[in-house]
């Protein structure tokens, strides 16, 4: 990933920390100490998320010119446990775990259907499908790439950490998530091919510096739940609520992009998740997270919570997307450079 323009102390430090050989980083838990102290809301905070972003980017593909042994480094892991504590509080603050009876697995897939259904957040695929216009949908892109451009990664921590029926029903999600094997078939390079066809820069983290704090929260809520194992149940319940809210939105953005002139090379990969999604949305609902909150029923609140967590961090960063462009303003921190006039 390119590395970022810092956003306050704390990325200062860390991002002046990470050019040098691994060691000791006092100055740098110094501020992430300061950082949660100061902070108002850690979800809204953009020294805190880009600092999580750019720890968690040394166990993804790493960060241009970074020690790769950093990834290890002691001292750098307690400065991300800091700052994990005050966002897992932040989440648990905002997001309670649903109140319901589930407890098989069939159950516990119907709380999550009924949970998403309910779901109430901005629709800014309705919003995509209608009313945005060539630089919104520009916007849209890049702030989307922080995750798509790895999609399905973060998900991916999960895997040695289940077994039986959840394990499998992750690996058949994944496999086609992977584009089944099949080079450019995987659904991160089909969206980096439509990042290409609106002109675009596909380079991985290329517009990191560019989306605010709320869309980098989404996309660090996975990387917390995927990278502890304890967290097991919240990145299985984050993947089956994904799953159930995609694919008919993924119809509206295929069809927002039609009613502005594109063609197949920048709808294929919405087109590709309609059909996909319908079919994970049951397998991750039944056989992937209700599944594991049945085999293993101390996890079961996780797994709930977990689904309600990403409804709700990611109806955050939609709901700011939103009330930027009904302002008539960009929902990005600067411009893009080269985007349709």
């Amino acid at each position: 990933m390119r590395r970022p323009t810092p956003r306050g102390p704390l990325s200062e430090a860390l991002l002046a920390a990470l050019i040098q050989d691994p060691g000791p980083v006092p100055e740098v838990a110094q501020q992430a100490a300061q950082a949660v102290a100061r902070t108002e809301d850690v979800l809204a905070d953009d020294d805190v998320q880009l600092a999580l972003t750019v720890l968690y980017e040394l166990h993804y593909r790493g960060v241009d010119g970074v020690d790769e042994r950093w990834e290890w480094q002691p001292d750098l892991l307690a400065v991300r446990a800091t700052l994990e504590e005050e966002f897992e509080a932040a989440l648990r603050a905002l997001v309670p775990v649903p109140d319901v009876a589930a407890r098989t697995a069939p159950e516990v897939a119907q709380a999550l259907f009924d949970l998403t259904a309910a779901d109430d957040g901005p629709s800014v695929s309705g919003y995509v499908a209608k009313r945005a216009t060539d630089d919104q949908v520009h916007e849209f892109v890049a702030l989307r790439s922080i995750y798509q451009l790895k999609e399905a990664d973060p998900h991916s921590w999960a895997l040695p950490r289940l077994s039986g029926r959840p394990k499998s029903a992750l690996i058949e999600i994944q496999t086609d998530e992977y584009g089944g094997g099949r080079p450019g078939h995987i659904h991160s390079e089909l969206f980096a091919g439509m990042m290409r066809a609106l002109d675009l820069d596909d380079a991985y983290g290329a517009y990191l510096d560019h989306v605010p704090a709320s869309t980098l929260a989404s996309v660090n809520a996975m990387s917390l739940f995927g990278l502890h194992r304890r967290l097991r149940g919240a990145i299985t319940g984050h993947l089956a609520a994904y799953e159930m809210t995609s694919s008919i939105p993924c119809r509206k953005y295929g069809n927002g992009f039609r009613r502005l002139g594109y063609g197949p090379e920048a709808t294929a990969y919405w087109d590709e998740h309609v059909e996909a999604d319908a079919v994970h949305e049951q397998i991750a609902g039944r056989d992937l997270a209700g599944a594991l909150a049945e085999l293993e029923p101390q996890v079961r609140d996780d797994v709930l919570w977990g689904a309600a967590a990403y409804l709700a961090v990611d109806g955050l960063a939609g709901a700011e997307m939103l009330a930027a462009w009904e302002r008539g303003e960009s929902a990005l921190r600067r411009p893009l450079v080269g985007a349709p006039a």
